[in-house]
């Protein structure tokens, strides 16, 4: 029996485990990538570990989220990473320099390589053919001193590619196609490969689009195979010994085929409030637009931009929109600047933004009060945007120029002639921006920076085998973390400082709920399907730790989020039956009994002190989990086991 892409490279970095479906994996990591949201905290669990020197061939750490700098805070951050990647053998990537994943695609990024990062969307590193995936930080710090990563050895689902796309339909819109096809938890447990014919027809930037927005599928990550293709966009970029060509066999078998027709596609739009809520363009024309958003790591590379400065020359924005364009690195604006490209964006009345994430987290540029806002990028959750009743449309390049232009959505092909770009055979290389990190010897004299708001890994203890605790909230559906820890402007800066940050939890939901943790000490929270789904940041795990949270009981949970949860010391339970959900009301008293036999078992039984009724709850931890959640956490665990 043949293998898959991703089963080829899980068995070159397989550490433990057999390549059985459902059972727990550890790979060997070649690479990995932090951004400064998410870093702070990923760097001050490393110190924690007491290792000198990262173990991965390059780690990079990436400033490209908080770089609004209305105070000390970020900055601090900014020259903590700094000093810290300089004496542990991290690569660094100046603020301006470009989003991490962008970057990474362009300057570092193997075909056939391990990529594990603290940000959701990791996987991009799919499009070149690299095994990628996002992570909490705890798992990254880990394996930047050498220790594997674990997973589940996922299920293999392949999307079979035919024809070729049409005039003003994109990579955007195959992403949003199947988004519509498998919802935004149709990929949970499952690596996506993409292949058929019409793989030959996606450009590396194309094809990182598609692997960036699997993410929003729950899926483990995505996949292209590395063939002619990738071999010209690395030797673009002066890399092309870093190519390899990498295939599935032949008779690989796969748990589900699905077939998509490019040549068939129209353009697609998902609506607010989540990116499966997919229809046509068409069918909201006239819908009048207020904001037009191009860039983010989904859609900021030359190739997007290029095709928006070809559809804007010599045309105007709407009196009506405010537009802003962001390019994905500082290659990419530079790149547009020499063709005169970026003139034509500027003269059409776009604002140009910094080479960073920017609206996408809500770091700035959000819209007016109850506005439609189209976005290039890949999540509309609910707030996410900085502006809590707007209604965020996720569209590709050329429908935003289309609705910046008309002043309401509007289908792309009305534009007329198709942008025809050319793009080039060699980049622009200038890596003057990634700072190299001082060598072992001279290491050793350097001193780590540390501001103020800079505070430590919350604090843990062993876990107890019963549990008598209150329900501190009670939750609904497809709950994200940007519901648990927003992001945004206001809240970003506290990053790294978990006793203000938790402040904010769940504030989207329930303004009262920090307030009200703190007073129980100790809480549950009860939540519903797919919990946890969208960002990797595992400050959705670590402020409710330092809240008291002890478990999540929730009908089930994105991947992710559960190891997050895991590697926090907090329980992730589900309901055997979910109808049960129904019956348990925010405030009630919750115990749990003999949990250390019941993770054997997989059972756990729940009694409601409140409504007097028990409930099976279900799991399913390795032994590996069931020490880590006894120490503590992973933090705990790994000094135990050190």
């Amino acid at each position: 029996m043949g293998l898959t892409i991703a089963e080829k490279i899980i068995k070159n970095h397989l550490v433990s485990g057999e390549m059985v479906k459902g059972t727990e994996i550890s790979l060997k990591i070649d690479q990995t990538l932090t951004q400064d949201a998410t870093g702070t905290m990923a760097y001050l669990e490393f110190e924690t570990m007491g290792l000198k020197r990262v173990k991965t061939e390059r780690s990079v750490a990436y400033i490209d989220h908080n770089t609004l700098q209305c105070g000390f805070e970020n900055a601090d951050d900014h020259r903590y990473i700094q000093t810290v990647a300089k004496k542990h053998g991290i690569y660094f990537s100046r603020p301006g320099n470009g989003i991490c994943h962008q970057v990474h695609l362009e300057r570092f990024g193997k075909p056939g390589k391990t990529l594990i990062g603290s940000d959701s969307h990791t996987p991009t590193g799919g499009g070149i053919g690299m095994l990628a995936f996002g992570a909490g930080g705890l798992d990254v710090a880990v394996a930047m001193g050498g220790g594997a990563y674990y997973i589940t050895m996922p299920k293999m689902y392949k999307v079979n590619l035919t024809g070729k796309l049409s005039p003003f339909v994109t990579a955007k819109d195959v992403s949003l196609e199947i988004l519509r096809i498998l919802s935004v938890k149709g990929g949970v447990g499952a690596i996506i490969e993409w292949g058929g014919e019409g793989v030959k027809t996606l450009s590396v930037p194309e094809r990182a689009t598609i692997t960036n927005m699997g993410t929003e599928l729950g899926a483990t990550t995505s996949i292209f195979p590395s063939d002619e293709i990738t071999r010209e966009f690395l030797k673009a970029q002066g890399r092309e010994e870093d190519y390899i060509p990498l295939a599935s066999d032949e008779d690989a078998v796969y748990d589900k085929i699905i077939d998509i027709n490019l040549s068939e596609l129209n353009p697609l739009i998902a609506c607010p409030h989540s990116p499966d809520n997919v229809v046509e363009v068409s069918s909201l024309k006239g819908v009048k637009v207020n904001q037009v958003c191009v860039g983010s790591c989904t859609n900021s590379s030359l190739q997007d931009l290029l095709k928006v400065a070809a559809l804007l020359k010599g045309k105007k924005i709407s009196e009506d929109v405010s537009m802003s364009v962001s390019p994905g690195s500082k290659q990419v604006l530079q790149m547009l600047s020499k063709c005169g490209a970026l003139g034509d964006i500027i003269a059409s009345g776009a604002r140009i933004l910094e080479c960073a994430c920017g609206p996408c987290i809500g770091m700035g540029f959000s819209p007016n009060s109850a506005g439609v806002s189209l976005r290039t990028f890949n999540r509309n959750f609910l707030g996410r945007s900085g502006t809590k009743d707007a209604g965020v449309y996720l569209v590709s390049p050329e429908t935003a120029v289309a609705a910046a232009i008309f002043g309401e959505i509007t289908d792309p092909r009305l534009l007329g002639k198709e942008a025809v770009i050319e793009m080039p055979t060699k980049f622009d290389i200038d890596d003057s921006a990634v700072i190299a990190p001082a060598s072992e010897q001279d290491a050793e004299n350097l001193e780590v920076l540390r501001g103020p708001n800079i505070k430590p890994f919350p604090a843990t203890k062993p876990l107890e085998n019963k549990l008598s605790v209150a329900v501190g909230l009670k939750v609904g559906d497809n709950i994200t973390t940007d519901h648990i820890m927003p992001a945004g402007a206001k809240i970003l800066p506290y990053r790294s400082n978990i006793p203000f940050l938790s402040k904010f939890c769940f504030s989207v939901v329930d303004e009262k709920y920090s307030e009200r943790a703190l007073e129980l000490k100790e809480s549950v929270i009860i939540g519903g399907d797919n919990y946890g789904q969208g960002s990797s940041r595992e400050h959705a795990a670590l402020v409710p730790l330092y809240l008291g949270v002890k478990a999540v009981i929730a009908k089930s949970f994105a991947r992710i989020h559960v190891a997050n949860l895991i590697n926090a010391g907090i329980i992730p339970l589900t309901f055997k039956s979910a109808s049960d959900y129904d019956e348990i009301a925010q405030g009630d008293v919750l115990e749990l009994e003999n949990l250390f036999e019941g993770f054997e078992k997989g059972v756990i039984t729940l009694t409601d002190k409140t409504n007097g009724k028990s409930y099976e709850l279900a799991c399913s931890f390795t032994d590996r989990q069931i020490k880590i959640l006894k120490a503590g956490g992973l933090l705990a665990f790994t000094k135990e086991a050190n």
